[in-house]
């Protein structure tokens, strides 16, 4: 909870807040994230205005995962910044009488309570939009073998020479026909076993 009540009610009061606190768990996605318990820095802007106190800010944080192609552990920096109006209680009063008509966005509105404001919700919604979707240790990652699951990096010659089970029927005939072929050869007159 970041208390406001240094900016009271003044439209335009300002308040700068740097804080590291700890982080919540779900500020990540299956593959790529930040751990539960770690260290994110923030630096906000508080700002008021009219209708309440407007946040701004930045979060850096550790990110942990795996690559998607090789599934090797790694490590990121993630900056993510993101903007939110957190409005007055009686805010909800005064926008009755405008009554703008868009109950969604009635609903997504937060507000102050007793001059505090909970930043865990966008925080978690700001980090979690800035992950990488596929996160990979290199951008020419290769990934791993299909058939051995072989890392491909630590092998850059791996290879298989079994065909595609799929082709596997039309290889045996292949083989059939140079097979055939090699009987039907025609013979020299000493490779013929009745003329003897």
């Amino acid at each position: 909870m970041f208390d406001t009540r240094e900016l009271g009610r003044r439209p335009g009061a300002l308040k700068r807040i740097s804080r590291s606190v700890v982080a919540s768990k779900d500020l990540g996605i299956e593959v790529i994230g930040v751990r539960e318990g770690a260290t994110v820095e923030l630096d906000l802007r508080l700002e008021s205005v009219m209708e309440g106190v407007l946040v701004t800010g930045t979060a850096r944080a550790p990110l942990t995962g795996e690559c998607v192609r090789c599934l090797e552990p790694l490590e990121r920096e993630l900056e993510a910044d993101f903007q939110e109006m957190y409005s007055y209680p009686d805010a909800d009063d005064r926008s009755r009488d405008a009554d703008t008509g868009d109950d969604a966005e009635e609903e997504d509105r937060l507000f102050l309570e007793a001059d505090l404001f909970d930043l865990e919700p966008v925080l978690r919604d700001a980090v979690v939009l800035a992950l990488p979707l596929q996160p990979v240790c290199r951008e020419d990652c290769p990934g791993l073998c299909a058939e051995c699951g072989a890392r491909l990096a630590d092998d850059p010659g791996h290879h298989h020479d079994a065909a595609d089970i799929r082709w596997a029927a039309l290889q045996g005939l292949a083989e059939a026909m140079r097979d055939g072929e090699k009987d039907n050869a025609p013979r020299s007159r000493g490779d013929d076993p009745q003329e003897k």
